[in-house]
């Protein structure tokens, strides 16, 4: 489970963002601007992020707050799973990514596999709905589900892409070092489930 002041952090922007949106009155606006003033404070003083940084990823959105989206395709052959290496911090993750506007959550897992893998793909079920803060990510500033998709190889081979610099597939048995802002051992062991088990439930938080 998160700390309780990213807790705290994140609901007390969320109110305030969405107070922002639909305030009328000027004393109204000036109030939530302190909430979302305050919700920077608390992030800035548990972090070494600089409060302007902060200002500009976290409390810098319009409009009601929502979570985002983080698509993973799961892709297996030969009783391996897919993984690729991420560029940022050199470990492994299922491939994905950010839902897309305009993209069907099916349509990125597709296009989040290819470009970071060089694999085509089509999507063939929803595996799993998670909220990263039931899971053991780091702490992170937004609210996010976690979509997995599962995919099956329709072409391609393996090509790293742009945000990648390895393209593999691993046993259970033999995984790398995962990149658990991404992924966590515990969900490519429960993704090695649906390989095990393909009627296995839509796994729900």
């Amino acid at each position: 489970m998160e700390p309780k002041w990213l807790s705290w952090a994140k609901e007390i922007q969320a109110i305030a963002q969405t107070g922002l949106a639909y305030a009328k009155d000027v004393y109204d606006v000036e109030r939530y601007q302190a909430l979302r003033e305050l919700s920077v404070d608390i992030l800035a003083n548990y972090t070494l992020e600089s409060k302007e940084t902060i200002r500009l990823s976290f409390a810098n959105d319009e409009g009601y707050c929502t979570p985002k989206t983080d698509i993973r395709g799961v892709v297996f052959r030969d009783d391996c799973i897919l993984l690729v290496r991420e560029k940022s911090d050199g470990k492994w993750a299922l491939p994905g990514g950010w839902a897309d506007i305009g993209l069907s959550p099916s349509e990125v897992a597709v296009k989040e596999i290819r470009e970071e893998s060089g694999f085509e793909t089509e999507a063939v079920r929803l595996l799993a709905v998670m909220d990263k803060k039931f899971h053991n990510h780091p702490p992170e500033a937004y609210h996010i589900y976690k979509l997995f998709i599962l995919c099956r190889i329709v072409g391609g081979k393996a090509v790293e892409g742009l945000e990648t610099s390895g393209v593999s597939f691993f046993s259970e048995d033999h995984l790398p070092e995962l990149s658990i802002e991404r992924n966590t051992v515990e969900q490519i062991h429960t993704m090695f489930q649906y390989l095990q088990n393909p009627n296995k439930p839509v796994i729900l938080d």
